[in-house]
């Protein structure tokens, strides 16, 4: 948009910030699968731990191929997107777990996590109908089913969030939800939408694979 000197800027953070995320999901990837071998969903190699270092060293050094071969032969922008759509439904899903938590347990639980409880009844309907009014061109346009398959099929996953959109503001006013994670999931999941239809497509066909293993 030619704001040159910003986007020195944002490309320095970007670098940051891919480096510090790679890195942490280099490290926590082996200890997921050494906690996987130790209940016995996969072999055991991939629960050991080295003498000296106490790592899980088989463990991170699969990691390590599997993560930099296909990164070598694949695009990166299809790699980044269906990494992203990955960690963003991981955001979602402990969003929801959190929404099933009895918000007496939220703020009064043991430990150090908590989270204050307010009350989302009027201010997601609320936001949702301002929303409806402020985007109502977007969605008008959104519900025209006139366009043949491959012009409309993008938008699906944008119906898939105002489908929770509604749910979400139905459920806040008569289930009074704990804001935060109300907010949380749905701006993970409009994020989710923004991926696209075929981002969201091999991220199903990757969690069905996932899921027969």
């Amino acid at each position: 948009v030619g704001l040159n000197k910003i986007s020195y800027i944002i490309s320095i953070s970007a670098v940051i910030a891919t480096a510090s995320v790679l890195l942490i999901f280099q490290m926590g990837q082996p200890r997921i699968w050494m906690s996987m071998s130790r209940d016995g969903l996969l072999p055991k190699a991939f629960s050991f731990i080295h003498p000296k270092y106490k790592t899980p060293t088989f463990s991170t050094i699969v990691t390590g191929i599997v993560v930099a071969v296909p990164a070598l032969f694949m695009n990166l922008t299809e790699v980044t997107d269906l990494t992203s759509i990955g960690t963003l439904f991981a955001f979602v899903l402990v969003c929801g777990g959190v929404l099933l938590l009895p918000k007496e347990e939220l703020e009064n639980r043991k430990g150090r996590f908590r989270i204050p409880y307010i009350n989302s009844k009027y201010i997601v309907p609320g936001l949702f109908i301002a929303s409806a009014f402020i985007f109502q061109d977007s969605l008008s346009k959104l519900f025209n089913f006139s366009g043949d398959w491959h012009s409309y099929k993008d938008n699906l996953p944008y119906l898939l969030f105002i489908m929770l959109f509604t749910a979400i503001a139905i459920l806040s006013f008569l289930k009074n939800l704990s804001l935060i994670p109300v907010l949380g999931l749905l701006s993970c999941f409009y994020l989710m939408a923004e991926l696209g239809y075929t981002n969201w497509l091999r991220f199903l066909i990757w969690l069905g694979l996932g899921l027969i293993i």
